[in-house]
């Protein structure tokens, strides 16, 4: 079936093996000191391991492969003495895939402690938004919008203005703003569309803001391609944010 799947670079692959805990089905395996597909109905396709490559030798391609085969990869863990997936159901039909679900750990339900309420340090009426443009999605700006020239540009992960508390002052204030999702969008798209940007724009300076889970890496690494495609030597920066709404960095 033509369908999307895991595609590893051999000559940017060092064998590292960051890529191998990143799938939470396992089909990332170690072999001759490179990392391949343990097998292709292992595979889902959603790139939960982009992010975590640290020599960009990942990405997901369309092509004829077999079906991601749930049930398989349950055996597959087994043999390895591994639990399934939290998010695979408890006895799921052969041939079948949760496509809302995915393979990425960050789509684990999960509850957070609320914090405590304090008094607002100023009236919530004074609370300014700190955006300066619109559209703001990856997928409908234009690339030769006014207002990425000479600008600093921030991309964002969608979760991220949600999760952390601070984002318009800390990190929106004065700067240009894309967003998207490299989990439920194309990230190849980003790849394309990003380079398209950096090459006609002037761009002062890069700010990446990404959660925690190792699915939205994708778009960290649609943004360094893009800069390495587009020739210019322009200042960079990534920042992740954890689901609790903390600066990893």
């Amino acid at each position: 079936m033509l369908r999307k799947i895991v595609k590893i670079d051999p000559e940017k692959c060092d064998g590292c093996g960051v890529c191998v805990p990143s799938c939470a089905e396992g089909a990332i395996t170690i072999v001759d000191g490179k990392a391949r597909l343990a097998a292709e109905n292992l595979c889902d396709g959603l790139g939960a391991c982009l992010g975590d490559c640290p020599r960009d030798a990942i990405t997901v391609e369309e092509r004829e492969a077999d079906e991601f085969d749930e049930a398989a990869v349950e055996k597959h863990l087994a043999a390895q003495g591994k639990p399934a997936p939290a998010h695979h159901p408890a006895a799921p039909a052969p041939h079948t895939h949760q496509h809302h679900g995915g393979g990425c750990p960050g789509s684990r339900a999960m509850s957070l402690d609320r914090p405590q309420e304090t008094p607002a340090a100023e009236p919530t009426s004074s609370r300014q938004s700190q955006l300066g443009q619109w559209p703001v999605q990856l997928s409908l700006v234009s690339t030769s919008a006014p207002y990425f020239q000479g600008a600093d540009l921030l991309i964002t992960a969608d979760c991220v203005p949600v999760a952390y508390a601070g984002y318009h002052e800390d990190f929106l204030k004065g700067r240009a703003l894309v967003m998207g999702c490299p989990k439920l969008d194309d990230n190849q798209f980003y790849l394309q569309k990003l380079t398209e940007l950096f090459t006609r724009s002037d761009v002062r300076s890069v700010t990446v803001l990404k959660m925690e889970v190792p699915c939205c890496g994708g778009i960290a690494m649609a943004a360094r391609q893009a800069l390495a495609a587009s020739g210019k030597q322009i200042p960079y920066r990534e920042v992740t944010i954890g689901i609790k709404g903390e600066i990893k960095e």
